[in-house]
């Protein structure tokens, strides 16, 4: 409890007059503390009573002693605002200062459930719009980079390169390639089911070279890319925000898109299609493996008949695609790292984000090239 002044103990009072100018006048006198507001407690409301008229005076000069409680009840009575006519201790003055400095918290309105739902997808659209404006701000940094490095080849940044072609690409040929192998046997045993049913088990073979080459291979390999990869950069990006290495690269002059950013894109760029083609050939082993178990079909007569029914450009295709999921996986990585504020709780939200991101990005794009390529490479 914070008092001004406890050397008296007077009774508290109230006093209402009129000064020879016709003002109107409260004033208030003793120790006012919360030993004798007990005894008196009719003041309150008197106090109420006379804070009606706004043009009254009030004066608190004569107050001998005034504690916090006291304080908080005339400050209750008076409406929670202090009065415009008031004469009071400084030493007094500051116990309502603070009760004047507190903002009551306001009671926002009760939204619709369409109020609710309409704000809801606005934030949605405008935070998707501010990050695609973010990726197109990188991509056009990253083009400035690229020229810079075209007319400066000794500035290429060669061992960032070779490092992340080696963590991306190297260290990830063994997952890849269980993965399209096991994804490989699983396509061809539930094709071979339905094609015994017909008659037409040779036609395995076209439906694993186009769905695998076509497919499956590029696709597979963005997947698997992207939740190992693009995790890995996006949270590599994150601890050095976290222990200020960023800070200190801004600090040396050296930038961060030339020696952080464009590497990685660089090397994705060059694993992806490698990789792609990698999952493919694991997956059409394990479909040949598979076919050769369930329809008696050899692995000769599966590489024999290959070429003839999987046109080239389908080979073409799913490369490109590798270089496109390579480019974005990298680009949205980067761009969700460079999003993690110094905290370990952001560090974790925006890895996920980048995962999931990089994955939907993927089966877009997949989509896309789905659409356009639609007429192209079949047999």
């Amino acid at each position: 409890m914070i008092a001004s002044d406890v050397t008296t103990d007077s009774q508290p009072s109230l006093t209402v007059f009129t000064s020879d100018e016709g003002d109107s006048w409260v004033k208030l006198s003793g120790s006012w503390n919360l030993r004798n507001l007990v005894l008196a407690p009719d003041l309150q409301s008197k106090i109420s009573l006379n804070a009606v008229n706004s043009a009254i005076y009030w004066d608190l000069r004569d107050i001998d002693a005034l504690d916090s409680v006291a304080a908080l009840m005339i400050w209750e009575a008076w409406g929670e605002k202090i009065p415009g006519q008031l004469q009071i201790k400084p030493e007094h003055q500051c116990l309502f200062d603070r009760w004047q400095s507190q903002i009551l918290p306001i009671t926002e309105p009760c939204e619709s459930g369409f109020s609710l739902f309409f704000n809801a997808i606005w934030q949605m659209i405008h935070g998707f719009w501010l990050q695609f404006l973010d990726i197109v701000i990188l991509i056009g940094q990253l083009t400035l980079d690229v020229n810079y490095l075209v007319r400066h080849p000794r500035a290429i940044p060669q061992a960032e390169i070779s490092i992340t072609i080696y963590e991306a690409g190297v260290r990830a040929l063994g997952i890849t390639a269980l993965v399209g192998f096991l994804i490989g046997v699983v396509l061809s045993y539930l094709s071979a089911l339905q094609l015994k049913t017909f008659g037409a088990e040779i036609y395995i073979i076209d439906i694993l070279g186009l769905s695998i080459i076509r497919e499956l291979g590029p696709l597979l390999a963005a997947i698997l890319v992207a939740g190992r990869s693009g995790s890995a950069m996006t949270a590599q990006l994150g601890i050095m925000r976290v222990t200020e290495e960023l800070d200190a690269l801004s600090a040396m002059g050296i930038s961060h898109s030339l020696r952080l950013i464009l590497p990685k894109v660089l090397a994705l760029m060059i694993v992806m299609p490698l990789l792609s083609a990698w999952t493919s050939a694991s997956a059409l082993l394990g479909g040949m493996f598979s076919a050769q178990n369930t329809l008696d079909i050899s692995y000769q007569q599966f590489f024999l008949k290959l070429p003839n029914v999987v046109p080239l450009i389908n080979v073409f295709i799913g490369l490109g695609k590798g270089v496109v999921f390579g480019v974005m996986i990298a680009l949205i990585a980067c761009h969700f790292g460079f999003r993690i504020k110094p905290n370990t709780e952001s560090l974790g939200v925006e890895t996920t984000n980048s995962v999931v991101a990089s994955i939907t990005v993927v089966i877009m794009i997949d989509a896309v090239f789905a659409i356009l390529f639609m007429g192209i490479g079949m047999p």
